[in-house]
């Protein structure tokens, strides 16, 4: 990879660790205690730690966010081997570049010697791509260390993760990237010219990212800063960092799920707190409108009627008002259905009737409640028998609408909640006078 790893011997890049080189370089691991927040992986009886001590490593996928310590365990495992280390990037690697690698593993195989080969950012090796790994893999010419921030049960193919643990690297929290700091200052043998205030902000706006922290300090560090600054001066004097959100990638999905979820869940704060880190990083409004209208019908129906009406008026000021006034119309939608009584009945009466009715076929309804309008449907019995449900005392016929040869269904069946209470208590009144004309 370029600026990474040295080509020519194939070993990590020699100035790593130079006074020229970048902080977060610098301050690269060298033993498994020196990564922060990835215990679980590294410590005594971590996955990571226990390889490392047994000398023996397995083919790996490490999946985590940006800047949590992937590319540093790879370096890691590369120090602590014995295996020939090779290092690629699936961003400028094609099917030429695979080849040779390969081809170079098979030559080096017979003398006793595997090679380690780093993938970063795998996931974006398409299907075909990732199934040449398969052979090597399998005979053990190649022990392959892959890394990606994409959820790889989506992103890789089945066949290459049977052959690899997938190891998760956890974000990092306040704690661990409070530890980078204490770290960056010893290096450089100064502290950091921040208040503990600044102190922070500067580590919650770097979002769980270790890199992208260590990149603002050392930013911090080359300033000539006579007093600390507060945070509104660290504002003004670091570039904010947007939330990493990949609108069609992982992070989309776990906030829109974490969305419906709260809303489920009648929690209005937790809802209204995905509903705005959607927004705030960039999500498109209408996408989350239309989540919201289909909670509306999924999770609230009849329970309160209003929900879909309130979803549906937010969508129609959203698109008169636009961005950022019209933001507000779907934070009034959320926190209606936050609130609102729910019910799935009408979605789980929806499957039901469905299957049903693909399992029934073409059955005939009855007679009595099909048109007439030509003779000859009279003559053969179309409408005959009919009840005019307005013409009874009670304004209710109780004939049967289901087919010859099939029994009734009971697909809708409402809770005892909201609206839908109310319509419990009629179905049963009507089902107590069918039962009496029946009966």
């Amino acid at each position: 990879m370029q600026g990474l790893f040295d080509d020519d011997n194939e070993k990590p890049d020699e100035t790593r660790g130079t006074p020229d080189a970048p902080l977060a370089d610098r301050l690269r691991p060298r033993q498994p205690e020196d990564i922060v927040g990835q215990d679980h992986l590294v410590g005594r009886d971590g996955t990571i730690g226990r390889m490392i001590a047994a000398g023996k490593l397995s083919s790996i996928i490490l999946w985590g966010p940006p800047g949590t310590g992937k590319t540093s365990l790879a370096r890691l495992l590369a120090d602590q081997t014995e295996l020939h280390f090779k290092a690629i990037s699936a961003v400028f690697s094609g099917v030429a570049e695979l080849k040779k690698v390969f081809a170079e593993a098979e030559m080096r195989f017979p003398s006793g010697k595997a090679t380690l080969l780093f993938v970063d950012e795998i996931h974006r090796f398409n299907r075909s791509q990732q199934d040449s790994f398969l052979p090597y893999v399998e005979r053990g010419t190649v022990v392959l260390v892959g890394a990606t921030t994409e959820n790889p049960s989506f992103e890789l193919n089945a066949a290459l993760l049977s052959r690899a643990q997938v190891l998760i690297l956890n974000r990092l929290d306040t704690a661990a990237l409070g530890h980078l700091l204490e770290k960056a200052e010893k290096l450089e043998n100064k502290p950091l010219p921040l208040t503990d205030s600044a102190r922070e902000a500067l580590i919650a706006g770097a979002d769980g990212d270790g890199r992208f922290l260590l990149n603002q300090a050392e930013t911090l560090f080359s300033l000539d800063i006579a007093d600390p600054l507060d945070p509104s001066q660290l504002a003004k004097t670091l570039h904010r960092r947007m939330p990493v959100y990949d609108k069609d990638r992982e992070g989309h999905y776990n906030l829109i799920s974490a969305l419906h979820k709260a809303l489920r869940g009648s929690d209005p704060q937790a809802s209204l707190y995905y509903l705005a880190r959607m927004l705030v990083a960039g999500e498109e409004p209408l996408y989350v409108l239309r989540r919201i209208v289909r909670f509306a019908s999924e999770d609230i129906g009849l329970a309160d009627p209003q929900a879909l009406v309130q979803t549906l008026a937010a969508k129609d000021a959203y698109s008169f008002l636009g961005s950022p006034e019209g933001e507000l119309a779907i934070v009034q939608a959320c926190l209606y259905c936050a609130t609102a009584p729910k019910s799935n009945a009408a979605y789980k009466a929806q499957k039901q009737a469905w299957k049903s009715a693909k399992q029934t076929g073409s059955l005939m309804p009855p007679e009595n409640i099909l048109n007439a309008p030509t003779k000859l449907m009279k003559d053969i019995g179309y409408g005959a028998g009919y009840s005019y449900d307005h013409e009874t005392d009670d304004g209710f016929s109780g004939d049967n609408y289901w087919p010859d040869g099939m029994a009734a269904e009971n697909f809708y069946q409402p809770v005892d909640r909201g609206f839908e209470h109310k319509i419990r208590e009629r179905l049963a009144y009507w089902e107590n006078l069918r039962a009496k004309k029946t009966g």
